[in-house]
């Protein structure tokens, strides 16, 4: 019967984790029926400033991920419409990003045999890491991501802009025939084909490049509000499309990009039924999870720097829901893999958008510009036949310098030494080995430091002093009653921590003075199963010496620990409870020395003996 108790209440507590800060199906509803005509312009205002970002960096990232442009544009159209549906921040824009794309070249990069399905992989990729967001949403993981240390993304988003610029140097150097990035598996790798390379530079590709570039600063320095990424963008197609599209002398060799029609831009489903596909979801599955891991973290921290600015309430967990309803949009509607952008994000806030739906909106102008450019074909001038790949590498190249943050680095260096390791170790990791392992390296070391320092618990023993207040016990002083410790416990007694807490207090008792340990469990935190079974074995341990152990200024929750879990009986065992012994004070909070000064009381009592005359400080007005 107890048992069946026990499992009963195991499943209530369960059903209140799922049950407590759910998220919502769909918080956009009260946006709708609260909208004006002043939020629609605000809003749609702010999405075309947003769109003219949107567009070509969806351009920039497929390529990024060695895909067709349509992935891209189909992925900023499909996730900017249906991510605010679900979102609990109004501005986060989502859609392709320079680390999500680069993860994807990255793991196709490493397995060469994968990478000629990469078009049909790709929908069926988006599909997992969408399922996997929404599973995590649902189990309200996106709580666990604030202890997953900034200095993680820190050295990965440095380490994925090192990989980004050398990539790009290949088409603004007009060396795309020369190397085989696919055969190229690390940077290192990478980086040597590249130099090999060299005295095939073609200086056409150069001259676009440097030109776009030019343009792009000039942009940024005069006109700083203008969309300096589309302009350049543009203005390297008005000079050089026209005379790579006519075959004008020395530019008819000039790469462009493959373009799309109308029938690429309708929706597709992953291939699901097919004989290998569990196969393919095996091998997906790990990239899958580090592409959902880091898009569902860049959201929060895109929500919550947003949050910060306009003091709004920041729901991870419901924002992870729209990373995942976007993905699985995305996959459907045949993009690639969505992640939230902070230069979109940010611009959309600045630009005065009021509401959820200028992503929407922002959604909706990239989707007729791709229409545009599908319905080009057919005009018989493809739009995208005039935009240099020299010029918009040059751009990705620019763009990627901006991903070194000079003070997030500066802050994660010279903080502690923790932050730093993580950082230098994961900026490594990404150089030396695929991203989608490197993300982890760079968590699991994160991790492993936090859990160092957070399975130390801080003890030192009390005494009282003349008026009657704790206080530390001064290395030259004796105890005032050398046969009675009072140790103070600071800290997480979690299962980390159990056993160098058992360790501690062992070696305290070696004193052979020693008869009564009180422990002062005021500001102990955190008891698990692990804890719990370490101060069982360590009453016993004590027990079998003739030794007592006493627990003061308990909390409630460690209370209530102590007593689902039986270890109340064996603490309390040979207590005469009709006398009033007891052997757990519980913490007063008007007087939190008052739980210690019973447990002294109680532990002369032990050695029988009032040997000492106990004083404590009371303060009448916090009774």
């Amino acid at each position: 019967m107890k048992l069946q108790r026990n499992f009963t209440k195991a499943l209530q507590d369960t059903q209140k984790f799922f049950a407590a800060e759910h998220v919502r199906l769909l918080p956009c509803i009260g946006t709708l029926q609260r909208y004006t005509l002043t939020k629609f312009l605000h809003d749609a205002r702010a999405a075309a400033n947003v769109m003219m970002l949107a567009l070509p960096q969806a351009i920039a990232h497929a390529t990024i991920a060695g895909l067709p442009i349509v992935y891209g544009i189909l992925c900023s159209v499909v996730a900017a419409i249906v991510a605010p549906l679900f979102a609990g921040s109004r501005y986060t824009i989502l859609g392709t990003t320079n680390a999500t794309a680069f993860m994807l070249f990255s793991f196709f990069a490493v397995n060469p045999a994968l990478s000629g399905r990469a078009s049909e992989l790709v929908m069926l990729l988006t599909l997992l890491v969408g399922l996997i967001a929404v599973a995590g949403a649902m189990l309200r993981v996106a709580d666990l991501l604030q202890y997953v240390s900034r200095s993680v993304l820190v050295g990965y988003i440095s380490g994925a802009a090192v990989l980004i610029m050398t990539n790009q140097l290949i088409p603004m150097l007009g060396l795309d025939k020369f190397v085989d990035i696919h055969a190229a598996t690390s940077f290192a790798g990478l980086l040597i084909a590249l130099i090999k390379a060299m005295p095939h530079t073609d200086w056409v590709a150069v001259v676009m490049g440097v030109t776009t570039l030019a343009g792009y600063a000039a942009i940024r320095e005069w006109r700083p509000q203008w969309p300096a990424f589309a302009l350049s963008l543009l203005l390297s197609s008005v000079l050089f499309g026209p005379l790579i599209r006519f075959g004008i002398q020395p530019f008819a060799h000039a790469e462009t990009f493959v373009t799309f029609g109308f029938a690429d831009l309708a929706p597709k489903l992953p291939r699901l039924f097919h004989q290998g596909v569990f196969n393919d979801i095996s091998t997906l599955f790990g990239v899958a999870l580090a592409i959902a891991f880091l898009a569902s973290l860049e959201n929060t921290l895109m929500s919550k720097t947003l949050a910060s600015r306009t003091e709004e309430r920041s729901d991870v967990n419901q924002d992870m829901l729209s990373v995942g309803m976007a993905n699985l949009a995305s996959a459907l509607g045949g993009g690639m893999p969505a992640s939230s952008s902070l230069n979109r994000s940010m611009l959309n806030h600045e630009s005065g958008a009021l509401t959820r739906f200028a992503s929407m909106f922002c959604g909706i102008y990239t989707l007729i510009f791709a229409l545009l450019i599908a319905a080009s074909v057919g005009w018989g001038v493809p739009l995208i036949d005039y935009l240099p790949r020299a010029a918009l590498a040059a751009l990705i190249i620019a763009q990627s310098c901006s991903l070194f943050n000079a003070r997030h680095l500066k802050i994660c260096l010279r903080s502690t030494g923790d932050d730093a390791s993580v950082l230098v170790i994961t900026f490594l990791a990404t150089l030396l080995a695929p991203l989608y392992v490197a993300i982890f390296v760079g968590v699991a070391i994160s991790i492993t430091l936090f859990l160092r320092k957070a399975s130390r618990p801080y003890l030192i023993e009390y005494e009282f002093n003349e008026v009657g207040e704790l206080r530390e016990m001064g290395e030259k002083r004796q105890r005032p009653i050398p046969s009675i410790s009072i140790v103070h416990v600071e800290g997480d007694l979690f299962f980390g921590a159990a056993e160098l807490f058992r360790t501690q207090i062992q070696r305290t008792i070696n004193d052979p003075r020693l008869k009564v340990i009180i422990l002062r469990l005021k500001n102990a935190r955190h008891l698990d199963a692990t804890s719990v079974m370490a101060l069982e074995d360590l009453i016993l341990f004590m027990r079998a010496k003739n030794l007592h152990l006493l627990v003061s200024g308990a909390t409630h929750e460690v209370y209530r620990v102590l007593k689902k879990s039986g270890i109340l009986d064996t603490l309390q065992a040979g207590c005469d409870r009709d006398a009033g012994q007891s052997n757990l004070f519980l913490n007063s909070p008007s007087n939190p020395n008052l739980s210690t000064r019973d447990a002294l009381k109680r532990a002369q009592q032990l050695l029988g003996t009032d040997q000492a005359d106990i004083r404590i400080f009371y303060d009448p007005t916090q009774h």
